[in-house]
């Protein structure tokens, strides 16, 4: 099994999720203007719950998980970076490879945290999974997660639905 890794950037510090993370993701994933592109709807805690063992879980199965992303300056908790093989029901098939993902509090937007973050996160499974292909899935009106694929090198690869949603698959 991979060790989680802890990661620090200029301004974030990404590391394993800890219990006492709970209550902050919980508030996160429950906040709608996060899950508008997430499902649409607001995570009960009990569904972020779910999540949260979710994202700890891959590290265990898959060597690549999630990680927390903390401000360094000030401790926070402000979401989640990372990769998942979460065995899509969509064509073309992500199984296999390291579905990249992101969710940062609204307080957090706009700063450049989610860049820096994935940013960091890919140069890591570069190193770690090199043969496995990073790839993503972006709600087609989720501008601003298109604008950080692209600058993190994710091109177009095809546009499907995903549970109703119309959605844009990218591949690195």
């Amino acid at each position: 099994m991979q060790q989680v890794p802890t990661i620090e950037t200029d301004r974030l510090r990404l590391r394993p999720y800890r219990r006492a993370d709970f209550d902050h993701y919980a508030a996160l994933f429950g906040n709608p203007q996060v899950t508008r592109f997430i499902g649409g709807v607001p995570f009960s805690r009990e569904q972020a719950w779910t999540r949260f063992l979710r994202q700890v879980g891959m590290w265990h199965y898959f060597g690549f998980g999630f990680l927390a992303v903390q401000d360094k300056e000030t401790g926070q908790f402000i979401g989640e970076a990372g990769f998942h093989d979460l065995h899509r029901v969509i064509t073309p098939s992500l199984e296999g490879m390291m579905e990249t993902g992101w969710a940062l509090s609204p307080a957090a937007h706009g700063k450049g945290y989610a860049t820096e973050a994935v940013s960091a996160m890919l140069r890591w499974g570069d190193q770690y999974c090199p043969a496995l292909k990073k790839t993503c899935i972006i709600d087609v009106e989720n501008t601003a997660s298109i604008r950080v694929a692209t600058k993190l090198r994710f091109h177009e690869v095809r546009r499907t639905t995903y549970h109703g949603a119309n959605v844009i698959i990218l591949e690195r």
